[in-house]
């Protein structure tokens, strides 16, 4: 990172807030969809348009270097872990509130936390310990029994947060010998082939219309304009300052899903989403205030599953 881009956080602020807006309204966006048409139709059209965007944007630049990887295997086995966080959260959209389901995923950062001491060697002091056991309290808050929410939708979601953990924990390891343009060129050739086959007996009688055609290509744009500004913002300022902003995910998708689906969460439920909220944030800037007195560099950034 150079002096001069690193001295513009503003910069960096405002772009993870858009990324966190465009992965909210993909997770809105499937959700409307999702009522009329299955998950790995949307998906594979989601993830055509993706590969073709980032051929066309990084293709002609990078050339064969776009592909090139030392750890292919680990590489192709990130993309299907993404590939199986699509499905399982396009199956709990399908069931839950965009609201509740987004932030049951944000479980997995607090878990990514805990593994990382024995899996990564990393240090995690009592604060960090106390804002963790708070989001669990939070989540369970959620999925609590009586809460309203569809079993098997709270189900897809915990397993969505599951394999975000293995996802960004593989991210993390991968960073240190690959590039952002290759892993991201992989995850959506893998998405792109893993849902086009599972798509494709759908294919031949799909009766979708050009706008609904048009909206699964938009959830593409949506999620891989939302990568790039998420990767982009880290060239302006530090990651363990743009953290806390990624909790904007969880606001903007509780405030689409009052928009456009008339969703209320309950006390209890915005409870848990506050705890959430509050200890991850609180988490990221002790993590930050601490880096910066160590003088540590932060570590690359965590892009959240979609």
């Amino acid at each position: 990172m150079s002096q001069s881009s690193s001295e513009r956080p503003l910069i960096g602020i405002l772009f993870v807030a858009l990324a966190t807006l465009a992965f909210a309204l993909s997770d809105t966006t499937i959700k409307h969809l999702t009522a009329n048409y299955s998950v790995q139709v949307i998906a594979a059209i989601r993830y055509i348009v993706s590969l073709a965007v980032i051929l066309a944007v990084l293709g002609p630049r990078l050339g064969a270097r776009l592909w090139q990887t030392q750890r292919t295997w680990l590489v192709v086995a990130r993309g299907v872990c993404l590939s199986f966080a699509t499905l399982t959260m396009g199956w709990a959209l399908s069931r839950m509130p965009v609201g509740e389901a987004v932030s049951i995923l944000y479980l997995s950062p607090f878990v990514v936390m805990l593994l990382a001491v024995p899996l990564l060697g990393e240090k995690v002091g009592p604060a960090a310990w106390i804002g963790a056991a708070i989001g669990f309290c939070g989540v369970l808050l959620i999925v609590r029994p009586g809460s309203g929410l569809d079993p098997l939708g709270v189900l897809f979601a915990l397993l969505n947060a599951g394999i975000a953990v293995t996802y960004t924990l593989l991210s993390r390891g991968l960073a240190k010998t690959e590039s952002t343009s290759a892993m991201m060129f992989y995850v959506t050739l893998v998405g792109a082939v893993f849902f086009v086959a599972l798509a494709l007996p759908e294919f031949p009688t799909l009766d979708a219309s050009a706008a609904d055609i048009g909206l699964m290509a938009f959830v593409g744009l949506l999620a891989t304009g939302g990568h790039f500004l998420l990767t982009a913002a880290y060239r302006y300022a530090a990651a363990s300052m743009l953290a806390p902003i990624t909790y904007l995910h969880l606001v903007w998708a509780a405030g689409l899903g009052f928009v456009f689906f008339a969703h209320i969460p309950d006390f209890l439920t915005l409870t848990g989403m506050a705890l959430i909220l509050t200890s991850g944030v609180a988490i990221a800037i002790r993590s930050h205030i601490e880096r910066r007195r160590a003088a540590v560099p932060a570590s690359s950034a965590e892009i959240v599953p979609d």
